[in-house]
């Protein structure tokens, strides 16, 4: 149970560039719009979004803005037309990079994409060519005074798989449909939850020196940089203290 100080290390990573970016808003907008597009514009009927409005209240989003969103997602803008695309590539050395974005352009999107890859030393793949390597999990985030001990046996009974517990953080990994009703069930046992999303997990990882980790690190600082991506994964392993200042 307990463990995968690698996807651990993929997620530090993640953390750091979320806290760097000032396009937070901008991403949660994007999902609450796609969210209420798809589900419909009521929370309790509409798990996607549910998740999404906690996000964005966990950022002090203004009501006004998430009410905005809302309502273009379920299709009182005309300018609603926002689509999920998700391009597949390869890093320096062959790291296998997932990309994740909301677009209501496919062909700006791909190019600026394809500049990224092209700019630092990878290249754009067809789809399916990387997408084998990742799998989809249910990921919720939550802060907890618990001894790691009690706090497994309460995820555990929620329904999840997995637990990476450092310093009063935690993150609960499940199986991606399960992840609406562990999330729900661990705030019913007065959980701290953060948030919760899905996410890709990498199943193999590639093992990074100094040089190549920092060639792969402007690559996907390259690729979170552009305005349409909301996501980006790799099954690069940094080395250790990379992130340390």
């Amino acid at each position: 149970m307990a463990g995968h100080s690698k996807w651990a290390n993929i997620k530090h990573r993640k953390a750091r560039q979320d806290e760097k970016k000032a396009k937070v808003y901008t991403k949660l907008i994007r999902e609450i719009t796609i969210a209420a597009k798809s589900g419909g514009p009521i929370p309790e009927d509409n798990p996607r979004l549910r998740l999404a409005l906690d996000k964005a209240n966990g950022e002090n989003m203004p009501k006004d803005t998430i009410n905005r969103a809302i309502q273009r997602g379920a299709g009182n803008d005309d300018n609603a037309n926002l689509e999920e695309v998700v391009y597949e590539g390869y890093g320096p050395s062959g790291v296998a990079i997932l990309v994740e974005t909301m677009t209501d352009n496919r062909n700006r999107t791909v190019a600026d994409v394809r500049h990224a890859f092209t700019k630092h030393g990878g290249n754009l793949g067809t789809d399916g060519s990387v997408a084998y390597l990742f799998e989809k999990i249910g990921s919720i985030q939550l802060k907890t005074d618990l001894q790691e001990e009690e706090l497994l046996e309460l995820v555990i009974e929620a329904g999840a798989d997995d637990l990476i517990y450092s310093n009063s953080m935690a993150e609960v990994n499940c199986s991606a449909n399960l992840l609406h009703e562990v999330h729900d069930a661990l705030k019913k046992k007065g959980l701290d939850v953060e948030f919760a999303q899905i996410m890709m997990k990498p199943t193999t990882m590639i093992q990074a020196d100094q040089e190549l980790a920092e060639k792969v690190l402007k690559l996907l600082d390259f690729l979170e940089d552009i305005d349409d991506v909301q996501e980006v994964y790799s099954n690069v392993e940094f080395p250790e203290n990379f992130f340390e200042e």
